[in-house]
C-alpha cells in the first residue's frame, strides 16, 4: 500500500507564535510538510530559511486563497485582531485552518466561524496545546483513575513575575487587539478547567492592570462552579515575585501538588525540536508532583512522588494530519473555544461589576 502524499501546510505569520510553536511541530509531524510561510519581514524570512530549507514565501495571507489547490491546511500564528478575518476568508477559500488561541474576542463570533466551516465541511481547529503539558496529562491520569476520589476543587495557576511591560498588542489595552492576560493565558486555563469538568454554570472574576502604564489585565482570577459541581480557581498574573503551585487538586479520598511548568516551550524556545534523537517532554524527577493526604491528630498522612507524564505536543498536530485524512473532528474544536470564550465573557463582566455572572 503506498503511503499518501504528505499534506501541505501555509503558516500564516512567524512571530514567536509561529517560529517557536507551530513551524517546528508541522514539521516534525509525519505526514505534513511546512509549504509556504507568509511574512513580509525580511529578518523573518531569513530566519525561516534557515530553519525550514526549501520552504516558500508570501507577503500576504490573501496569495494563499489565490493559490487554495496547493495548499491542504493553513495555521493562523498573526495578531489576534486577524483570527477572525483571516479565518472566514480561509474558509471561504475551501481551505482547513488552525487558529491560534483565542480564536475569537467573543463566542458569537467562535460559533460563527464553526458553522461556516461545518457548511464548507471544513475542519476549523484551535491550537490549545497545554492539553498535552505533561503536568495536565498528569493531572487528568490522576483524575481518570480516581486516584483522588470525587475531586471536590481543581486549582490552576498560570503565573510570572515580568513587572515591567514589553509592548506590544499582547498589552494593549484596545478591545479590538484581544489583548491582556485573560484572552493569552486565561484562554489556557479555561480551557484545561473545561476539558476535565465540564460546563462552567457560575463565573466569578477580579481583574487588574496593576504594571505602570498597564492598560489591560497582567493580574486575574477566576472563580468557576461547573455544571459537575466542582470548583474550579484560576489564577494568572504577570506580577507574581513568588509562584504559587501549578496545580492543586483536592479530592475526596487525596490530593495533588504540582510545581513549575511544562519543559516543551523552553525546549521550542531553546531550539530543540521533537524527534531530535533526545527524549521529548520530560520533566526533570526533582519537579514530580505529589499526592496522598497530610497527617492529623491520631493518623498519620501518607504522601509520595508522581511521576510526571511525558508532555507530547506533537500530537496536537498528529491529531489534526489524522482528522484531515479521516474526516474526524479537529483535536480542539470551535465549539471548545466558544465554550472557553463564554467563559472570558463572563469574566470580563463579572470583574467589571462584582457580580457572579450565570451562563
Amino acid at each position: 500500500m503506498s503511503t499518501p502524499p504528505p499534506l501541505r501546510v501555509g503558516l500564516v505569520g512567524y512571530g514567536p507564535a509561529g517560529s517557536f510553536f507551530h513551524a517546528p511541530l508541522i514539521a516534525a509531524t509525519p505526514g505534513l510538510v511546512l509549504d509556504t510561510i507568509v511574512t513580509s519581514s525580511p529578518e523573518r524570512r531569513a530566519q525561516a530559511a534557515a530553519e525550514h530549507p526549501g520552504v516558500r514565501f508570501a507577503d500576504r495571507a490573501e496569495e494563499l486563497w489565490a493559490r487554495a489547490g496547493e495548499l491542504d491546511l493553513v495555521v493562523l500564528a498573526s495578531p489576534n485582531r486577524t483570527h477572525v478575518p483571516l479565518a472566514t476568508e480561509a474558509l471561504e477559500a475551501g481551505l482547513p485552518v488552525v487558529v491560534d488561541k483565542p480564536l475569537a474576542a467573543t463566542a458569537a463570533e467562535a460559533r460563527t466561524l464553526a458553522a461556516l466551516a461545518e457548511a464548507r465541511g471544513l475542519l476549523l481547529g484551535v491550537f490549545q496545546n497545554r492539553r498535552w503539558d505533561g503536568d495536565f496529562r498528569t493531572v487528568r491520569d490522576l483524575i481518570e483513575r480516581g486516584a483522588l476520589g470525587e475531586v471536590r476543587r481543581f486549582e490552576s495557576r498560570f503565573e510570572r513575575w515580568r513587572p515591567q511591560l514589553k509592548g506590544g498588542w499582547r498589552e494593549s489595552g484596545d478591545p479590538a487587539d484581544i489583548g491582556g492576560l485573560l484572552y493569552d493565558l486565561g484562554a489556557h486555563l479555561v480551557d484545561q478547567a473545561l476539558a476535565l469538568f465540564g460546563p462552567a454554570a457560575l463565573v466569578y472574576a477580579e481583574t487588574a492592570a496593576v504594571r505602570p502604564g498597564a492598560s489591560a489585565d497582567d493580574d486575574a482570577f477566576i472563580a468557576l462552579t461547573h455544571a459537575s459541581g466542582v470548583r474550579s480557581h484560576l489564577w494568572m498574573s504577570a506580577v507574581t515575585p513568588l509562584l504559587g503551585p501549578r496545580f492543586r487538586v483536592l479530592g475526596s479520598t487525596a490530593g495533588y501538588v504540582v510545581h513549575g511548568l511544562d519543559p516543551q516551550e523552553a525546549a521550542l524556545r531553546a531550539g530543540r525540536r521533537p524527534g531530535d534523537g533526545t527524549p521529548w517532554g520530560e520533566a526533570p524527577p526533582a519537579d514530580r508532583g505529589t499526592a496522598g493526604t497530610e497527617g492529623s491528630a491520631g493518623s498519620d498522612g501518607t504522601t509520595a512522588p508522581v511521576p510526571t507524564l511525558p508532555g507530547d505536543y506533537p500530537a496536537y498536530y498528529a491529531a489534526v494530519a489524522a482528522a484531515l485524512r479521516t474526516g474526524a473532528a479537529a483535536p480542539v474544536t470551535a465549539h471548545d473555544a466558544a465554550a472557553t470564550l463564554d467563559v472570558i465573557e463572563a469574566a470580563h463582566r463579572s470583574a467589571a461589576t462584582g457580580e457572579t455572572v450565570r451562563l
